[in-house]
């Protein structure tokens, strides 16, 4: 009995120190959001010299797609920071003030419902821009395209409302 008493415990400490091997998933994480600020710059480069000469809608263009870039930076932290917090381990910030309010809070659940809200708000700026590309002169409207972006967003967003009501009777069911 002994035995196995220590077999289970040194499996335990096994399993329990094998969280660590989620840390370079995280990191890597961590250089994506430097390749998605290296994209914002590259088209805020872009952007900016032909600014003055731009239509409007060019603008609103521009814009939409450096907040779809900055939407995907901010889902990047938000499963970065909740995703280690969570598994791996608690960051310790020590007195800094500048530590997000949500760190600490968000427990998977918050992180998936963060999560799918990102993804529709970014889904939604897909089909804006697509929207918006529709009113240039000369463009040919791309049914299927509309359809799907379209699609694919009512998919994102019935996503969201079941796992909303999902997470909504797991709480009820708890209470119990």
């Amino acid at each position: 009995m002994h035995h196995r008493n220590a077999m289970e415990r040194l499996l335990e400490q096994f399993l329990f120190k094998s969280r660590w091997l989620l840390a370079p998933f995280y990191v890597g994480l961590a250089l994506s959001l430097l390749m998605l600020l290296v994209a914002f710059v590259g088209d805020l480069i872009h952007i900016v010299p032909g600014l003055l000469s731009a239509k409007p809608e060019e603008i609103i263009l521009a814009v939409l797609t450096l907040i779809d870039l900055s939407l995907a930076g901010n889902l990047v932290v938000i499963v970065m920071f909740s995703g280690y917090e969570n598994f791996v381990s608690k960051i310790d910030t020590g007195e800094n003030e500048d530590r997000p309010s949500w760190m600490g809070s968000v427990d998977f659940s918050g992180l998936k419902m963060k999560l799918i809200g990102s993804i529709v708000a970014i889904s939604a700026i897909s089909l804006l821009r697509a929207f918006m590309r529709l009113t240039e002169p000369g463009v040919a409207l791309d049914e299927a395209r509309i359809r799907w972006l379209v699609l694919l967003h009512l998919t994102f967003v019935a996503s969201g409302l079941l796992f909303a009501l999902m997470d909504r009777f797991s709480a009820q069911t708890e209470k119990h």
